[in-house]
């Protein structure tokens, strides 16, 4: 096929102005891929190669190419007349890509400007405002995405390279590490994906796709691959990954998804779908490269603690002045002991952990800690409601009893900081609804009473003194 056959049907479309690539209808492959496009009328948009395969098997079908070329498909056997304006648009814009830009000349200059980057401790300033406690999580994460930050800068060829500093995060339950997260991604100019590790799987099996984290992240990134390449990836629930212990089964979402996130921790070329989740043959394929993507990999790690303790027992149990077994029974922090090998033992594997260097837990909630989170961040629960009483022109107020009678309520639960939302919600609920029947009630204080139901909350109605409403809400 000559290539004056292969010429636009329609020359006057000119996509160059398109922030987009052009994806080949049939193949899905993007420009940067598949080459220069074909583009026929209706936005439609064909790679050489489908087009070349088009023409070769209608020769073998025996099919008039003159009466192709002049559209006289009348006259051909078994095709009816196609109606075009039905494929206009087809690739919505989730999965086309952005073009890369132009490399007009060599690169001088670092993309980021050292000035523009935050300080660890500007970084550190600003998660305190909306996470209360955990120091030294906060400030292992503020370090960890400075540095990020100067290995995407730097660019002078001496030798040195710096590698990622992948971090684990392990902290029980309620304790805020996805939050730390979410909070980190407001604050930063990269793009942020937050992902789950319980729904991969292994190649070929039903579940997303390893690959398929990256996919996410170009996402974020408005499927700008530049972009994409220079963010942070955070895998939740990493614990569920582990080796399978005592199964006869394969262990299709545990050790072998941990070996093949082998790569992508480390740094490598991977082609991931764009706008899906997994591959399919309607789906547009790029490649992402790894290397400068930073992964911060978080797991509460149930029974974690019983291998720590029996490690710290099997240490203190020889001679005189050995440990009781029961010492370690109750101290609440002892996720801040764990080492690499406890996590091997958990069923992690080394090379796994080999590119997670930097370890670190968090620190379990405390009484004190809760009521903190009550009070303390910019989006408080309780500042939450405040607002919402006060678009009906009503003052929300919570006693310290309350207060301390909420956190300890949300201790028993052993669930963290996720507990006070729902204890809340339960003595709020007929506070919310009755409310607004009068628009006499000017201020309404939350008392230990009410919330233990033996009393009803202060009620201050509007130019009036205080008085107790003493009927159950």
């Amino acid at each position: 096929m000559s290539d004056d056959k292969l010429m636009d049907i329609d020359s006057n479309q000119n996509n160059d102005d398109n922030e987009y690539e052009d994806v080949c209808y049939i193949c899905r492959r993007p420009e940067h891929v598949a080459g220069k496009m074909i583009h026929i009328p209706n936005n439609i948009c064909i790679c050489r190669d489908c087009m070349q395969k088009t023409f070769d098997s209608m020769n073998s079908s025996g099919i008039n190419m003159n009466d192709m070329m002049n559209m006289n498909l009348g006259s051909m056997p078994n095709i009816s007349m196609i109606n075009l304006s039905d494929l206009q648009n087809s690739i919505p814009n989730s999965q086309k890509l952005k073009k890369k830009k132009e490399k007009k000349e060599p690169k001088k200059a670092p993309v980021l400007d050292i000035h523009s980057i935050p300080a660890p401790h500007k970084i550190k300033a600003s998660l305190d405002e909306y996470v209360v406690g955990q120091e030294h999580a906060k400030k292992v994460m503020s370090v960890a995405v400075y540095n990020h930050y100067k290995r995407i800068m730097e660019n002078t060829d001496d030798g040195v390279e710096i590698e990622k500093s992948n971090m684990l995060m392990i902290g029980p339950t309620g304790s805020g590490k996805t939050y730390l997260v979410k909070t980190l991604a407001k604050l930063l100019d990269v793009p942020l994906a937050i992902t789950d590790a319980t729904s991969l799987t292994e190649a070929g099996y039903i579940g997303d796709d390893i690959e398929s984290v990256v996919s996410k992240l170009l996402a974020a990134a408005d499927n700008d691959v530049e972009r994409a390449e220079h963010g942070i990836i955070f895998i939740d629930e990493i614990d569920k990954i582990a080796k399978k212990k005592n199964t006869n089964q394969r262990d299709v979402s545990g050790e072998s998804v941990q070996q093949g996130m082998l790569k992508l921790l480390e740094g490598a070329e991977v082609e991931v779908p764009v706008g899906a989740s997994s591959k399919n043959a309607m789906v547009p394929m790029t490649t992402v490269d790894t290397k400068d993507i930073l992964f911060i990999c978080g797991g509460a790690f149930p029974d974690l603690e019983e291998i720590i303790k029996e490690r710290l027992n099997k240490e203190a149990s020889i001679g005189f002045k050995a440990d009781l077994k029961d010492k370690y029974d109750e101290e609440e922090n002892l996720l801040e002991q764990v080492t690499v090998e406890d996590v091997r033992n958990f069923g992690m594997i080394p090379e796994f952990l080999g590119r997670l260097p930097i370890l670190f837990s968090l620190e379990a909630l405390t009484e004190d800690m809760l009521v903190r989170i009550l009070r303390e961040p910019k989006n408080a629960i309780i500042k939450q409601y405040q607002k919402l009483l006060a678009m009906d022109e009503v003052k929300l107020e919570f006693d310290d009893e309350a207060l301390h009678t909420i956190a300890k309520r949300a201790k028993e639960k052993k669930v963290g900081a996720r507990a006070l939302r729902a204890i809340i919600e339960d003595f709020m609920l007929d506070i919310m609804y009755e409310i607004p029947k009068d628009d006499n009630i000017g201020s309404v204080t939350i008392t230990k009473d009410f919330i233990e139901k033996k009393g009803g909350p202060l009620i201050t109605m509007r130019g009036c003194a205080e008085i107790e409403d003493k009927a159950e809400a």
